[in-house]
């Protein structure tokens, strides 16, 4: 299977996602703050089509797309602290009206349905090289903001109180998760990396184990939905990122089971 140049390239992206999802996912987790990825996800979509049509990466765009959508977010928390919800609803409507418009507009010079689905087996070396430049730089970020997001995680009023520049750390955050949905929409497509980002962590929490080892859990759950994904969906010709998200999920529902058992 190795032996194919896209097969390759695949696995190299497919360890990139796998290593970069769970960093943000626990985060956001554990922030009360999962939906906020589904909302990117789908604000990714419109910086796609933005890309295809300015004939730029769609990568890149979807980054940069995404990345306006979360500082967005955050400024808007300032003025709707009460409505969350009603934010996420704000940038949702813009993203999918945006990416509607284009897709059905008929201004567009290639095929966007890929990045709903995902299209693993026809990454590039252009989309390698760029997938791998962005999680360089945001696994770097989550590595120096360590500390800070562990304190955030858990309760902001705390964070602020010890000193920690909560408002900063929160826009470098939501460019965290930019980077994260932009590297992994090409691979497993815009309506199923919520799954990717949520998933994983899900299954971890179950263990009931340290913040570390609840991290690392998660990492290697990741690994397998991915992996195996990948492997499955190679021999059965279908999208590699629906079956990853049937595999999360059912990694998710062994493990409930798993501890349910056990703890009775």
């Amino acid at each position: 299977m190795l032996d194919y140049t896209f097969m390759q390239h695949a696995l190299l992206i497919s360890i990139c996602i796998a290593i970069l999802c769970p960093c943000i996912g626990i985060f956001l987790v554990l922030k009360r703050y999962s939906m906020i990825g589904d909302t990117l996800a789908h604000a990714s979509l419109a910086g796609v089509t933005l890309g295809l049509f300015f004939g730029a990466s769609p990568i890149v765009s979807a980054f940069i797309f995404t990345s306006v959508a979360g500082v967005s977010i955050e400024f808007l928390r300032q003025y709707f602290r009460k409505y969350t919800d009603l934010i996420l609803a704000i940038v949702l409507s813009v993203s999918v009206g945006i990416a509607i418009t284009l897709i059905t507009s008929g201004v567009l010079h290639a095929n966007a349905s890929a990045y709903l689905f995902g299209s693993i087996l026809t990454v590039s070396n252009v989309d390698l090289a760029v997938t791998a430049a962005l999680s360089l730089a945001a696994v770097a970020t989550f590595i120096i903001f360590y500390h800070q997001l562990i304190y955030l995680a858990y309760d902001e009023t705390a964070a602020r109180i010890a000193g920690v520049h909560v408002k900063t750390i929160n826009y470098i955050f939501s460019i965290l998760v930019a980077a994260a949905i932009a590297i992994s929409i090409r691979s497993v497509g815009m309506l199923v990396i919520s799954s990717l980002i949520a998933l994983p962590v899900a299954s971890a929490l179950q263990l009931r184990k340290g913040f570390k080892a609840t991290f690392i859990a998660s990492v290697g759950y990741s690994f397998f939905a991915i992996l195996s994904g990948l492997v499955i969906s190679y021999y059965a010709g279908a999208a590699p990122g629906g079956i990853t998200a049937l595999v999360a999920a059912g990694a998710l529902l062994v493990t409930m089971l798993f501890t349910h058992s056990r703890n009775r």
